[in-house]
């Protein structure tokens, strides 16, 4: 048995492969599993819906993880061609010269990370084309014990499957082993039930608002700002993904207002205009950002960069690369968990979707067309914005629990 770095300790483990099978381990052609990746990602339009699968099985998404995911042997002209194939689909630049070290598929950082379904079947010695119903099986067994939400098992069993299903219509596989009963497995909600996405009211928001403006140990005034861009932006009804996908270039000024040209799913661009919140806080981030890169750099080197650099992300991380989903995810956690009062009772709950939520309630309780909050957010039909308004948690107000309760139960603040 030759040995392999094991996940997540460095330390060496035993499993019954082949120094061929090093570079990804446990799959018997790993070129050929990576070039099918490929060509299942590149048939999505949708760039950011590309990040996002990958993303989810536990393949690489920026060009660092993918240049460390390279083996420089037997394999190397195989494996190398399917790693550009694979760049290509995500639009990454993997570095001409791959690390020697040997390792499973890197993956985002994250509570979950281990249990990527790829990083799963590694700890197994499984190989994902020989899988069946019983290994995915036992893979939600394990994101369960790892205290996943129900939610989030759902949308990782939804990548896998989509996957499967590519792999079986092209014959690489002879069936799709996640084609599997979501109900069954406690993965699926009735139609007509409340949505578990956390219900946000406006003093919440104002609150996380609050919270990402007021400085924290460590943080620059650039990190500051940043955080309060993120808020103040997810409050315009934005994806997580949309977020992330934003270049600086999206942000421009249509019947004279700022707006976003978001790109969503299924590749449809659409124009969101800046909330005054909103704007301000934008607009402070970039003007502090570029106060920040402008004493670093030289004129020169700035007007050379402008000539020759990528497109700019519209939020950039501490380490000036472009913001992944956790990092977003696990941004809005700390913000949380810094809220005082208001934000304890969802401290644990938080997520980017419950802001998306709280654009749609309010702007429906405020009195909006739902033609008009469609628009707002992106969604393929109106029947979607009203099913996202009636699914969440009713305002109190709009429920006759007091009425009910005035009927029976005495007003102590009137007696005498």
């Amino acid at each position: 048995m030759s040995e392999i770095v094991s996940l997540e300790t460095g330390s060496k483990t035993g499993y019954p492969l082949s120094a061929d099978h090093d570079v990804w381990p446990g799959v018997e052609d790993p070129a050929a599993l990576l070039d099918a990746i490929a060509d299942w990602l590149a048939g999505y339009g949708n760039q950011a819906t590309r990040r996002t699968y990958a993303e989810g099985l536990g393949l690489p998404v920026t060009a660092a993880d993918l240049a460390e995911w390279a083996e420089p042997g037997r394999r190397l002209d195989t494996w190398r061609t399917a790693v550009l194939h694979y760049a290509d689909a995500l639009r990454l630049s993997p570095s001409s010269s791959p690390s020697s070290a040997t390792a499973p598929p890197p993956a985002p950082r994250g509570r979950l990370r281990a249990h990527h379904w790829f990083r799963w079947c590694v700890t197994r010695g499984l190989d994902p084309m020989t899988a069946t119903s019983a290994d995915v099986k036992s893979w939600l067994d394990t994101l369960a014990t790892a205290d996943a939400a129900p939610a989030t098992r759902d949308r990782m069993l939804a990548t896998v499957k989509a996957l499967y299903g590519y792999l079986a219509d092209t014959g690489l596989v002879t069936g799709n082993p996640a084609a599997l009963n979501r109900r069954r497995l406690g993965l699926a909600t009735a139609a007509s039930s409340t949505s578990g996405t956390v219900t946000l009211t406006t003093r919440q928001v104002r609150a996380l608002y609050t919270a990402a403006g007021t400085p924290r140990r460590g943080a620059s005034p650039l990190d500051t700002a940043r955080a309060v861009s993120v808020v103040a932006l997810f409050t315009l009804g934005l994806r997580v993904s949309e977020l992330c996908g934003l270049d600086r270039s999206d942000l421009h000024v249509t019947r004279g207002r700022r707006a976003l040209r978001v790109l969503g799913k299924g590749g449809k661009t659409r124009v969101v205009y800046l909330s005054v919140p909103a704007e301000n806080a934008l607009m402070s981030y970039l003007s502090a950002r570029d106060t920040a890169a402008a004493s670093r750099e030289t004129t020169v080197e700035r007007r050379t960069q402008a000539r020759h650099a990528p497109p700019s992300p519209l939020l950039l991380t501490r380490t000036g690369n472009r913001y992944q989903r956790q990092a977003i995810w696990q941004l809005l956690r700390r913000i949380t968990a810094t809220g005082g009062t208001d934000l304890e009772p969802i401290a644990g709950a938080m997520h980017p979707h419950a802001l998306r939520h709280f654009y749609v309630t309010t702007a429906v309780e405020a009195g909006a067309q739902l033609v008009h909050v469609q628009a707002d957010v992106g969604h393929s039909s109106i029947d979607t914005t009203q099913q996202t308004y009636d699914h969440a948690a009713r305002a109190p107000e709009r429920s006759a629990v007091d009425l009910v309760a005035s009927s029976w139960f005495p007003d102590d603040t009137s007696a005498d």
